[in-house]
């Protein structure tokens, strides 16, 4: 079990995360002004699209003649929710609005967010909007300890500031398709099951983690179940990378993907 700590300023919080390997993570949870800012910048977007689909609909009003407002009514209150839902679900946690304020949003563990659990707080937005202006949303980021807004709270996911990571290693998910160096990695004859959550770990928690614990990590467990794996030392390939062509072919060889 993950076990939470944390300790809270006036800009944000220091959530300290304790994985079941034993290292302690640590994520600086977005503050109240950088959040609210960028989702200032995601409602501009979406006024902005909202008002151009309008603008096309009374272009085709005036060209056909009617409009059915029964169908352009559902669809209009749909587009915030899939705005946010399509966007945190598919792209690592992140709106435009987050992206540029380098926030993302991820599970409570540190781990990248779920789709459900972008659903599920996305669902709960009007509930964090009582009884208006985000009250609610706002007095629950600065009354929890892991500024977690209702739909966070339910859905178990925080807002975090991403790090600066080296841009020379991007891994791809390791849950899709076959991985370019699975090549470089054998057999995995002597790779047990305890050897692939750990892996699957360090590259699930890998764009959430500076620089410096990474290299940790990689000393403390990639290291030696490398060398019971019979992994070649391949300096050209970063070991984060061949960590996740091994949790791919593990997973698919034994139907965990």
């Amino acid at each position: 079990m993950l076990h939470l700590f944390g300790k809270v300023n006036s800009l944000n919080t220091e959530v300290a995360l304790l994985t079941p390997e034993k290292v302690i993570v640590e994520l600086s949870t977005a503050s109240l002004g950088t959040r609210v800012t960028a989702h200032l910048l995601d409602l501009f977007i979406l006024i902005l699209g909202e008002g151009i689909l309008m603008w096309i609909v009374s272009l085709v009003a005036i060209a056909t003649g009617e409009v059915s407002n029964a169908i352009l009514l559902p669809i209009m209150v749909a587009i915030p929710f899939l705005y946010f839902i399509l966007l945190e679900g598919l792209w690592r946690g992140q709106t435009v609005g987050k992206s540029a304020l380098r926030l993302h949003v991820a599970m409570a563990d540190g781990s990248p967010i779920t789709f459900q659990a972008a659903i599920g707080r996305n669902l709960l937005r009007p509930a964090d909007m009582l009884p208006m202006f985000y009250f609610l949303g706002m007095v629950s980021i600065i009354l929890t300890n892991k500024s977690q807004r209702l739909g966070d709270l339910a859905s178990n996911t925080i807002v975090i500031s991403r790090i600066s990571l080296d841009s020379r290693l991007t891994p791809a998910p390791h849950h899709i398709g076959t991985h370019q160096f699975e090549g470089l990695v054998g057999d995995l004859s002597n790779m047990t099951h305890q050897d692939y959550e750990v892996l699957k770990r360090l590259c699930d928690r890998y764009p959430e983690l500076p620089q410096s614990l990474v290299e940790q990590m990689i000393e403390e467990f990639w290291v030696p179940i490398a060398k019971r794996c019979n992994v070649p030392d391949t300096r050209s390939v970063h070991p984060v990378l061949l960590a996740e062509a091994m949790v791919m072919k593990y997973g698919r060889l034994h139907g965990l993907l």
